[in-house]
């Protein structure tokens, strides 16, 4: 074996991005995820779980909310108050569409994936149709005061649930009239703290499902106004939930870090009375767990920690394998790192510029394993910023290290690389 030198890097300051929401693609095998950066990503399960698309960020857009719409469209809103669809094959932002009720707190599509719900700032909750091309504003909903964090669609089609801060109604979608409003608090004393309500789901049988700041999972009879269950999962507060197609099972995302699933199981066995009972907790993540998801044979997790999380759930997988594996997704998959071997150069990627570092040196000479001391130490050579809000999407420095060039969705950058001594310029071709 011939003889070679390890570098040890250690300056490549890279803070990833956490994971701000997910969606799963009905009757599809697809996840969609959205970071705190903007960054779109596309997860294909029949594919092990391989990332096969990555949409790189903007600075004038944040994702707040994902879902699926008909024929696999995917749809992404947030602060700026733009409904974007995203063109999977191009990697790009598509289209936008002004929402028109302030920023976009949260988005739900219909059964059938043809009509989005937004919740907007200004207490309002709107309806789009998803139409060739885009979607259409179709109507306003019943309008109400605070911002409307987190909606549902009742899987009907029939009603939409739509959580703020103390207090969820629940809104005839025929009429565009608020049926039902439900003080989360009200069964509870007089208490200073408020209470946000995170995440909500409508279930088939009359049930409305909500996670709260108080780190409570509550399970409602929307119909008759009344709390059913009751269940605190985390000291802290209960930041999302997901629930299964078949409505027996139940993910929870807290902001210690900890996610927990609830399962409907009989009371009695063999009986036909069931509750919910909190079965499972998981500690994967070491900060807030803003986004969940529930798939046919797994719990899903993302959180601003930058990990996702894919537990399988061995009661659902028919033999082990490959299948049954715990998944972390840690590190980015893209490459943020290139070499020029021959001028000893590296060159790191950030979001919005570029490191070129020179390595470091040794005159010495030592067994393996040993650590050598650097006569040379490494040198930072240059920082080159990109211009204008979007991303840089991937870069390369040539193996002579005078050509370095990146990419953003839409422009191509080349610059030519001129050492003279321990002076560095470039020059823009």
């Amino acid at each position: 074996m011939g003889e070679f030198e390890v570098h040890r890097v250690r300056f490549f300051g890279l803070v990833p991005a956490g994971v701000r929401c997910l969606a799963c693609q009905p009757r599809g095998a697809r996840l969609a995820l959205a970071r705190t950066d903007g960054a779109v990503e596309v997860y294909n399960f029949a594919a092990n779980y391989y990332q096969e698309k990555v949409i790189p960020g903007h600075e004038a857009r944040s994702v707040e909310a994902l879902c699926w719409a008909a024929g696999g469209r995917l749809f992404g809103a947030g602060l700026s108050g733009d409904i974007t669809e995203y063109d999977l094959r191009r990697l790009s932002a598509a289209r936008g569409t002004d929402g028109g009720g302030g920023p976009v707190w949260s988005m739900a599509a219909n059964s059938t994936g043809t009509q989005l719900a937004i919740g907007c700032e200004d207490g309002s909750v709107k309806i789009f149709q998803v139409v060739p091309g885009g979607i259409q504003f179709e109507r306003n909903l019943d309008r109400r005061k605070g911002r409307v964090l987190c909606v549902s669609w009742h899987p009907s089609d029939t009603h939409i649930a739509a959580g703020s801060v103390d207090v969820f109604r629940v809104i005839d979608v025929a009429s565009g009239q608020t049926v039902q409003r439900i003080m989360v608090n009200y069964h509870m004393e007089k208490t200073k703290r408020e209470c946000v309500v995170w995440a909500i789901a409508l279930l088939s049988r009359g049930t409305a499902v909500t996670a709260d700041s108080y780190g409570r999972v509550q399970f409602w009879d929307w119909q008759q106004g009344t709390l059913a269950e009751s269940h605190v999962v985390s000291t802290s507060a209960a930041l999302s939930l997901a629930v299964s197609e078949r409505e027996d099972s139940i993910v929870v995302g807290t902001s210690t870090g900890a996610t927990y699933q609830l399962q409907l199981l009989p009371v009695k066995l063999g009986g036909s009375e069931k509750r919910w009972v909190r079965t499972k907790p998981f500690q994967h993540h070491s900060h807030d767990v803003r986004a969940v998801a529930h798939s046919p044979t797994a719990l899903i997790s993302g959180g601003l920690d930058a990990q996702l999380v894919i537990r399988p759930l061995m009661e659902k997988v028919q033999k082990k394998g490959y299948d049954t594996v715990l998944r972390k997704f840690t590190f980015p998959h893209r490459r943020l790192v290139s070499c020029a071997r021959k001028a000893r150069l590296l060159l790191f990627q950030f979001s919005q510029h570029l490191e070129l570092w020179r390595l470091g040196s040794t005159e010495e000479s030592g067994k393996d394993g040993e650590v050598l001391p650097l006569c040379r130490m490494p040198e930072h050579l240059v920082q080159l910023k990109s211009k204008g809000p979007e991303h840089i999407y991937c870069s390369c420095v040539s193996p002579c290290g005078t050509w370095l060039g990146y990419s953003t969705a839409s422009r191509f950058h080349l610059y030519r690389v001129r050492c003279d001594g321990d002076s560095v310029s470039l020059r823009k071709v």
